[in-house]
């Protein structure tokens, strides 16, 4: 092999080694990618949800009264101006104001006094009754519970919120 030849082949080895060790593989778009997109349909979801429910809250105490009564804490505002005592019945938590509304003008044609609030995550809550003390809280959610047995099953997740200063 003459010193042309060999000096050819080593710049053509070199220009394929340079050429294919820089180039990004497709593999890592396609992961990139894949991860974008779920994190979109994520958010979407999100999003989409006419009602985003936490039937379970991860701040409880359980306190028995009659049988366990689960409560959770937050700090609340009424968007609406009424008065929200230390204990109200939530029946339904949402993201979008517009949702929130609906089912408070809903309850409201029912007969209940519902009262849209908010809270620090931005979640609007429907109120469907408010109270001093837990007992009454409690007896309102499962008479509420009872009588919508047959209607939403959303209903049945209703719970006790404890207003936080």
């Amino acid at each position: 092999m003459n010193y042309k030849t060999g000096l050819l082949l080593l710049t053509t080895i070199l220009f394929a080694v340079i050429f294919t060790s820089c180039k990004t593989k497709e593999s890592a778009y396609k992961a990139a990618y894949e991860r974008a997109k779920a994190k979109e349909m994520q958010e979407q979801a999100v999003e989409d949800a006419s009602s985003v429910y936490k039937s379970m809250p991860t701040t409880t105490t359980t306190t028995p009264v009659n049988t366990e009564v689960t409560i959770q804490k937050e700090k609340i505002t009424s968007v609406d101006g009424s008065e929200l005592k230390k204990f109200s019945v939530v029946i339904g938590s949402y993201m979008s104001k517009t949702n929130a509304s609906s089912l408070k003008e809903r309850m409201q044609a029912e007969g209940y006094d519902a009262i849209l609030a908010k809270n620090e995550k931005d979640m609007y809550r429907v109120i469907i009754a408010t109270f001093d003390n837990k007992q009454s809280a409690a007896n309102e959610r499962d008479a509420f519970k009872a009588k919508k047995r047959n209607e939403d099953p959303d209903f049945q997740k209703a719970w006790i919120l404890e207003k936080q200063n």
